[in-house]
């Protein structure tokens, strides 16, 4: 079973810090072979989703408010669940979660995300419509979605 917590960049300890920049490095770094900024400056300025399992962290996710990646949109970004967890259905959960706080942290606002197009099908069955043209974002095929009715 999974528990999630969110917290303010500055309410997070060094363990949980430094476990979210292990499972970063790991997932995209490592597993997805790209060469990133990871630490772009944003990470101070948002929530942090915890995906507990066991104790110990296997999803994160990272909700930045309107105006830090998007204009008007808030937005949910570096989503990801460990190699040790995949296909249990916590990814389907992590998103879930973090789509339910991004409604309360920022209520008057739409969410956005820049979707790796090969999860397309996955983000559209949790309510994500696409919005715009394909793009490469550090190397990879990504897609701008908008959850529910772009505006």
């Amino acid at each position: 079973m999974i528990v999630f917590e969110t917290k303010p960049f500055a309410s997070l300890n060094l363990d949980e810090l430094y476990r979210i920049l292990e499972l970063r490095a790991e997932v995209f770094v490592v597993e997805q072979d790209c060469v990133y900024q990871d630490l772009d400056g944003k990470d101070k300025l948002g929530h942090h989703l915890l995906g507990m399992v066991n104790g110990e962290i296997h999803a994160y996710s990272r909700i930045l408010p309107p105006g830090t990646t998007f204009t008007t949109y808030s937005s949910i970004g570096r989503i990801l669940t460990s190699m040790d967890v995949r296909r249990e259905g916590y990814g389907r959960s992590l998103v879930t979660e973090s789509i339910k706080q991004c409604h309360a942290l920022y209520p008057k606002h739409q969410i956005k995300i820049s979707a790796q197009t090969y999860l397309l099908k996955f983000y559209t069955g949790l309510g994500f419509n696409q919005v715009g043209e394909g793009y490469l974002e550090d190397g990879i095929p990504h897609v701008g979605m908008v959850y529910g009715k772009p505006s």
